[in-house]
């Protein structure tokens, strides 16, 4: 623990690193904030730091830079659900009132909103469609495709929207499909996916005993229908991280790339985001996914009404501005929150 002195000198070095990636001598701090401490008290107090393991020092005659550590004791200092408020000029005040017209389509949403939030933050921007786990089947349609091929798509309540090739067996014409939507539809409106999946399972155990053998067949369809092994994942904004001073590394383009190569751990990590409320801050050492050790995430859920149903955030150098990733990353999801509850 620090005391209050030391921690408004470790915030000061913070916020003046992310202003400027330069070391930070006791010199400027003094000269730049009113703390009432002498240079060589300053000097003590980041001797101190260092030593905690919340600064370091790149070079002997050089100013002390934050650690991990030390951005976490800032970042610990914000308050997590500031909004940010945009005037009407503003970039993203504009984002928000374009995306109202793409509304009725949560994927075209999520697209575009990943895309316009990179282009106003020159961050990677980050989003994960709602979690199929817990999404309102609303209908299903089958289409035929070829042969014993046939395309499912399926609507929920939330706006999501998804297409799946499945192989049937045999043949089926669009008479009998239409059939199979039919029942599908007027037997699981309403329920989650979650919950339907549970129902098939139960009708499948008891399938010798039932006598429509198109409905047994919608059953073993709508199965395969209905297993979507991973939600949506929505990245954007590369090109915009490419232009950060702290990416001029080739190592680091190099891990940022791999990170955002792997969808699976990216998806795991912000599908626990999408279980919880309010915005989470992951920085360097704490992520899961090793080339991410060097990067931080601020992410946070949105909703349908009360219940949080997806993830949208940000992903930058640990010297990102966090006060306003922060804000805006919450602002965003307050948007997709009202977009996706006002929908129903």
């Amino acid at each position: 623990m620090l005391n209050e002195r030391s921690q408004k000198v470790l915030c000061a070095i913070v916020q003046t690193y992310i202003n400027n990636p330069e070391p930070v001598g006791s010199g400027f701090i003094t000269k730049r904030y009113s703390f009432n401490l002498s240079p060589a008290t300053v000097r003590n107090i980041m001797a101190d730091l260092e030593e905690q393991g919340f600064l370091s020092q790149p070079h002997t005659s050089a100013g002390r830079i934050p650690t991990d550590m030390g951005y976490r004791l800032f970042v610990n200092s914000l308050h997590s659900e500031i909004e940010y408020q945009p005037d009407n000029r503003s970039n993203l005040y504009k984002m928000v009132n374009e995306l109202e017209s793409i509304k009725d389509d949560i994927n075209i949403l999520l697209e575009e909103t990943t895309k316009r939030l990179s282009g106003f933050s020159h961050y990677l921007s980050v989003a994960v469609s709602p979690s199929t786990r817990i999404s309102t089947f609303n209908r299903i349609e089958f289409l035929r495709h070829r042969g014993s091929q046939v395309v499912a798509v399926l609507l929920t309540d939330e706006g999501l929207i998804k297409n799946k090739v499945l192989d049937v067996g045999s043949e089926l014409s669009q008479r009998h499909l239409n059939r199979i939507s039919e029942y599908l539809n007027s037997e699981f409106h309403g329920y989650s996916l979650i919950e339907i999946r549970a129902k098939i399972l139960r009708e499948m155990a008891r399938e010798k005993d039932l006598c429509d053998t198109l409905i047994s067949r919608a059953i073993r369809i709508c199965k395969d229908a209905l297993f979507f092994p991973y939600d949506d994942l929505f990245i954007s904004g590369f090109a915009e991280v490419l232009g950060l001073p702290d990416l001029s590394d080739v190592e680091k383009i190099k891990e940022i790339s791999k990170a955002i190569e792997d969808k699976h751990h990216m998806l795991q990590i912000l599908e626990k985001i999408s279980d919880t409320d309010g915005v989470k801050v992951i920085i360097g050492a704490e992520n899961s996914i090793m080339q991410m050790k060097g990067f931080s995430l601020v992410a946070a859920s949105y909703k349908e009404g009360d219940r949080p149903i997806g993830c949208v955030g940000m992903i930058g150098p640990t010297r990102m501005d966090y006060s306003r990733a922060i804000a805006v990353v919450n602002t965003t999801a307050r948007f997709l929150t009202r977009i996706v509850t006002d929908r129903k």
